[in-house]
């Protein structure tokens, strides 16, 4: 696989920096660093799924798969600080970001391990579950995402999904409505789109 943000371990050279970004209207500080998704800004589609988010009444704890250095679970964090929210990624550098952004942030009700897509989430029933999937990686990638996740979401609760229209998002509307047998857009701004897929 080339070297990318989805590797496992990124061999491009650390250059950690470090930035304040707002997000659901409380100031974050992010540190990242090279070979991480978006490395100089919050990117636009995970600004929109953050602000999209409208939370669950459902039991049980958040995931957020293809976590990065962590923006997405953690501003779902501090907005839902009852939930539990696990945060996996495949890149051992992202992983390790998110853990120290965590803390810099009080983010103290998230869980942060290294995993493959869904492979190594042992936990089942989750209320919600969040991707802005790597694209990068192939669509085939990011289908087991959806179908891993279907597995693992609580009845009724939903799998929400940003990606740009150029980038996939009516096959990913397609294999959403064909797992879940729903899938509706929640927002949709400069092309990206907000989907919300409910297991019922």
């Amino acid at each position: 696989m080339s070297q990318h943000y989805y590797s496992k371990n990124p061999q491009t050279s650390s250059k950690p920096q470090e930035w304040a970004y707002t997000l659901r209207g409380e100031k974050f500080q992010f540190q990242t660093d090279s070979g991480v998704f978006s490395k100089n800004e919050v990117d636009f589609g995970s600004r929109l799924l953050i602000e999209a988010f409208e939370g669950s009444a459902v039991e049980g704890p958040v995931l957020d798969v293809g976590c990065g250095y962590g923006p997405i679970g953690i501003a779902i964090a501090k907005s839902f600080p009852h939930k539990k929210v696990h945060m996996v990624d495949v890149n051992s550098r992202a992983i390790e970001l998110a853990r120290k952004n965590a803390l810099k942030n009080g983010a103290d009700n998230v869980e942060i391990y290294e995993s493959d897509g869904l492979s190594s989430v042992k936990e089942e029933g989750f209320s919600a579950i969040l991707t802005n999937p790597p694209i990068r990686a192939g669509k085939e990638t990011v289908f087991r995402f959806y179908e891993e996740a279907f597995e693992k979401v609580a009845s009724d609760g939903s799998l929400w999904v940003v990606i740009q229209k150029k980038q996939g998002a009516p096959s990913t509307q397609e294999k959403l409505t064909e797992l879940f047998g729903n899938c509706s857009v929640v927002d949709k701004k400069k092309g990206y789109f907000i989907f919300e897929a409910r297991k019922i």
